[in-house]
């Protein structure tokens, strides 16, 4: 760690000051206009999409975002805002989830029996203070965030971001003194804070710390944080539990109301908050790094960084609320990970100890279930530099934690969600380059996560399942299965089984690229695990043979009052049997035999999408027959496409010789995104729905892990070119492309008869030429026997 002699911190942070003229220089604008003025940073504060609209830098550190009424932050639909949060998650599901060190301007006389009476500790809860707002003039673009307070006499509010820093500028309309309200002991609804302090220093800053709880009940972690005004302030004060003291220096404690208020004369004041994970000491040289000039100059540079990201794919064509839709899909996938290390390299690891990332970033809070499945290739096809730190990040969580992660929040493992989503996440970054000079490496943690389960002692859980999977070949189902935290194998043991048997194929992939034929011979045996849950006896909708959960006896799970139906939640994780049964798409063959066909197929996947229904409308269709609730997983035999488990199914028709059918789906999910905040289906979840969307209407989606492989389904948009960083380009032809139409694809301008490219044709550079039809009459393109890749996992 650094020297702490003051003499050492001056020099860091003066070293560390970012002159304005080494800034990334601007992007030229992609001929359908600047990316970062076709985003709207609502879509997804409505409805549980659970997107913030504030300000960030591409996979930044600090996040500056308003808060209102919602777990998420902000819910567009609130009439209030209670402060600007410096810490946010974009689009998670679970309640804990930051706003973090929140900021708030007031007007009004701070004291007792004033406006804000001191002598009333309620004065400083933040749903009291909290401002009117209004929608008029508010403004969410990439890095930049703005919205008019109607309290206070009016204030204007605009928020920007570096990596490790969030800018705040208020413009006070009425005349007087004016306040800054720093709250440290509330945040997030539903975000507890069991621990704060903050101390002013000098006329211009306060610093301190808060302690909050991790994701989805994890454990409490705590964050440092540096605040700086462009101005000194007037007078100041702070808050406690038994209310406020003027002219107070310091409050800290447990958990409680905790704050500062700063008074200022009025007018505009701009404030510039760091935060760390590591200790006070990296705030402070987080803000040393990254400071230094004004609002605009911030603001600038981080539209800069966003333009430079968001350009590396260029569309042309559609409506401009396709476009919107698209490029803020675009922006969603690339908001996170986020910078975990602060200015000087240091982050605080798996072991609680202090480690230094030298030459790479280290990045952290990994949403494994969901980002293993779109989020993860599309960071690794558009910015694979990016992914080797990525790979580089889960390895030393190995490295210090004895064991790789599920849901990994800061340096903790939350032990949310289940299955093993880390092999195929791993496996493809190994496919897609990114472990380069790490294979090995990375292969013996795999093969530990897949064998073996952690002890005890271990905080992670791993594969808890595993010892009946590696006997038997299932995890049992055992709803009172010990947990280490929030999910465990056991309790949904179907699902976990299926989840185990896809990831062990991905790595049997792995494995004999780097030689090891007997564990690739092994592990693809594992990958057909999943049969031993097949249940050839089970009926529903007309339909034979369900996956069905087992318990530990190796016999079939049963509900104590009524027969088994697939429809049920008994054995599966946020979803049913009808969902998991197309989580197969590493042995389709095997799929369709216990299936009854490939007629039997198609029958089951026309039903699963009501597709019939769907013919004749789509949009009416996926709305009343598909979607639920965002939360509601359970009881149904539809497609879900609110969650995960089965987001790749509409690739199924392509995957059994119906591809035509897939571009229709396709098109019809597409109505779910639009241009509104309500415009995304479900939890965002770290960028999985929107990268799920920019892969679906580029007409490329990876279904299978492992593989390399992208199916094709009718591109959303005429024309499409994905810059890689290797200068390379990926051209995408549609000439016709509607996206408000159902259409199918009649061939590809090479005469490819292949419903699929690989990964290595791609980077090479490549152009895909679909020809478009609306009539399926024409739309045998792709139906032969060579028209879909092999099933790895075959046998």
């Amino acid at each position: 760690m650094p020297a702490r002699t003051s003499t050492r911190v001056a020099g860091l942070l003066t070293a560390l000051v970012v002159p304005a003229g080494l800034l990334t220089p601007v992007a030229a604008a992609a001929p359908g206009g600047d990316p970062v003025d076709a985003v709207n940073t609502f879509i997804g504060t409505k409805d549980d999409g659970n997107t913030f609209p504030g300000a960030s830098a591409p996979f930044g550190m600090t996040q500056v975002s308003p808060i209102s009424s919602h777990y998420a932050g902000y819910r567009y639909d609130d009439t209030a805002i209670r402060g600007f949060g410096h810490f946010f998650l974009s689009g998670a599901g679970c309640w804990e989830q930051g706003g973090l060190v929140s900021t708030l301007p007031t007007t009004g006389a701070v004291g007792p029996g004033a406006a804000f009476d001191t002598t009333k500790p309620g004065t400083f809860d933040h749903r009291k203070y909290a401002s009117p707002y209004t929608h008029e003039g508010e403004i969410g673009k990439p890095g930049y965030y703005k919205v008019r307070l109607t309290g206070y006499g009016g204030v204007d509010a605009e928020t920007t971001a570096t990596t490790r820093t969030g800018v705040e500028r208020y413009t006070f309309a009425k005349s007087g003194d004016a306040n800054v309200f720093v709250n440290v002991g509330q945040a997030n609804d539903k975000e507890p804070v069991t621990a704060s302090q903050i101390r002013v220093v000098g006329d211009r800053t306060v610093e301190g710390m808060v302690e909050s709880q991790a994701f989805c009940g994890g454990k409490p972690y705590k964050t440092w944080f540096t605040t700086t005004f462009d101005k000194p302030f007037k007078s100041f004060g702070t808050w406690s539990p038994t209310g406020g003291t003027p002219g107070s220096k310091e409050s800290a404690g447990g958990e409680g109301l905790r704050g500062a208020w700063l008074t200022f004369g009025g007018g505009q004041v701009t404030a510039t908050t760091a935060i760390s994970h590591v200790d006070a000491f990296g705030a402070k040289l987080n803000l040393a790094s990254e400071k230094g000039r004004s609002f605009d100059a911030v603001r600038d540079g981080a539209q800069r960084a966003w333009r430079k990201e968001l350009s590396s794919v260029d569309t042309k064509g559609g409506t401009k609320d396709d476009r919107t839709v698209f490029y803020t899909s675009l922006y969603h996938a690339l908001l996170q990970p986020l910078t975990g290390n602060d200015a000087d390299g240091r982050y605080r690891g798996f072991d609680d100890r202090i480690h230094r990332a030298l030459g790479w970033t280290y990045y952290e809070f990994f949403s494994l279930w969901d980002t293993y499945r779109t989020q993860n290739q599309l960071l690794a096809l558009l910015r694979p530099s990016r992914a080797k730190d990525v790979a580089k990040s889960v390895l030393a969580i190995h490295d210090q934690g004895g064991w790789l992660p599920r849901w990994a929040y800061a340096n903790q493992e939350t032990n949310t969600m289940t299955g093993d989503p880390v092999t195929p996440f791993l496996v493809d970054l190994w496919r897609f380059g990114a472990l380069s000079g790490q294979e090995l490496k990375a292969y013996q943690a795999l093969l530990q996560n897949s064998r073996e389960t952690p002890p005890a002692s271990s905080p992670f859980q791993g594969r808890s399942g595993n010892a009946s999977y590696q006997k038997d070949g299932f995890v049992q189902y055992d709803k009172d299965f010990p947990k280490k935290g929030q999910d465990t194998d056991p309790n949904h043991g179907a699902s976990a089984t299926l989840e185990y048997a896809l990831a062990d194929c991905s790595l049997s992939i792995m494995a004999a690229g780097l030689g090891k034929k007997d564990d690739a011979k092994a592990l693809s045996g594992k990958g057909r695990s999943y049969r031993t849950l097949w249940d050839p006896s089970v009926t529903d909708r007309g339909f034979t043979g369900f996956y069905r959960p087992k318990v530990e006896s190796g016999g079939w799970f049963s509900p104590a009052d009524k027969p088994y139906t697939p429809q049920s939640p008994d054995g599966f994780h946020e979803g049913t049997s009808w969902q998991y049964q197309w989580l197969t798409q590493q042995d389709v063959p095997g799929l369709v035999e216990r299936m009854g066909g490939k007629e039997n197929v198609g029958k089951r996947l026309d039903d699963f999408f009501a597709y019939g229904d769907l013919l004749k409308d789509p949009a009416k269709t996926v709305r009343e027959e598909w979607v639920v609730g965002p939360y509601n997983y359970y009881n149904q035999f539809r497609y879900n496409p609110n969650n995960e488990p089965d987001l790749h199914s509409p690739w199924m028709y392509t995957l059994t010789g119906q591809p035509w059918k897939t571009s229709a789906v396709v098109r019809a999910a597409h109505t779910l995104f639009t241009n509104a905040p309500n415009g995304v289906t479900g939890n965002d979840d770290l960028g999985t729905m929107s990268a799920w969307y920019v892969f679906s209407a580029l007409g490329l989606y990876p279904a299978v892990p492992g593989t390399g492989q992208f199916l094709l389904n009718a591109p959303r948009f005429e024309k499409s070119v994905v810059h890689l960083e290797n200068g390379r380009d990926i051209t995408i032809k549609a000439d016709g492309a509607d996206g408000s139409k159902l259409q199918y694809v009649q061939g590809l301008g090479s005469g490819s008869q292949r419903a699929y490219v690989g990964l290595e044709q791609l980077t090479r550079g490549t152009t895909l030429d679909f020809k478009l039809t609306g009539d399926v009459a024409k739309a045998t393109w792709a139906t032969g026997a060579e028209g879909a890749p092999k099933s790895p996992c075959a046998g």
